[in-house]
């Protein structure tokens, strides 16, 4: 189920990451319409663990997992 509250926080991350606005499209790849590369995944990452309090693990360091905020927001309803 996606949560509302928790995508509006993973929109605002990715906005501070990206330094431009996050799509309005949830679903919208955040990797292939070139906002986001490799290189940010990490900081991505790093600052969705502290603004949820998860850990992930270096095993799910992917991009496929990270694409998208409604990727995000399933990966971090299977981790909360």
């Amino acid at each position: 189920m996606p949560d509302s509250s928790r995508s509006q926080r993973l929109r605002k991350l990715v906005q501070e990451i990206a330094g431009k606005p996050a799509p309005e499209d949830d679903q919208e790849s955040l990797f292939e319409s070139g906002l986001l590369d490799s290189f940010a995944l990490p900081d991505l990452v790093s600052a969705i663990e502290k603004e949820f309090a998860v850990k992930v693990p270096d095993s799910d360091l992917n991009p496929r997992k990270f694409d998208s905020i409604a990727r995000m927001d399933a990966y971090l309803s299977d981790h909360l």
